[in-house]
């Protein structure tokens, strides 16, 4: 890559009134030649990043669903002991577990609110909404995207 090219031009002229010379000196810049990446390459880069987001936003919906079917559970109260409720809380356990003592557990009668549950649902739809924010720091961006998201005005 070259940098910055200056070239200098000289013009002289005489005029008939003034005998004086007028030197006039005229500098041209060349903007720096940008490296860019084979279009199928970026293309690559870009649909790799972009099924990372699929996966984490699946991962995390799927999360989301199990969390939100124990709050329904619990909160309705179901058997602990049947199939379905069993398998939904034994899944949702270690999701849950890091959350727990955050907040008071409200009971009344067979009902159960986890506010942990909430919070950690809360919690992970951030984590996954930070690591995506991350990724778009590696995505390839060109010419057209940079000057359409980037505030020119000073």
């Amino acid at each position: 890559m070259e940098n910055n090219e200056q070239t200098e031009t000289k013009v002289t002229s005489v005029t008939n009134s003034q005998p004086q010379q007028v030197v006039k000196t005229v500098k041209s810049t060349t903007p720096p030649v940008i490296a860019q990446e084979p279009p199928q390459k970026v293309y690559n880069t870009k649909k790799a990043i972009f099924r990372t987001y699929q996966v984490i936003w699946y991962l995390v919906g799927f999360i989301e669903i199990l969390l939100g079917f124990r709050i329904f559970l619990k909160m309705l109260g179901a058997n602990a002991y049947s199939g379905f409720a069993n398998l939904i809380y034994a899944v949702t356990d270690p999701i849950a577990k890091p959350f727990y003592g955050v907040f008071n557990v409200t009971v009344t009668n067979q009902a159960v609110f986890e506010w942990s549950t909430i919070i950690a649902g809360f919690v992970y739809a951030l984590v996954a909404y930070g690591i995506i924010q991350l990724l778009q720091i590696i995505k390839p961006t060109d010419k057209e995207e940079v000057e359409l998201n980037v505030d020119n005005t000073q």
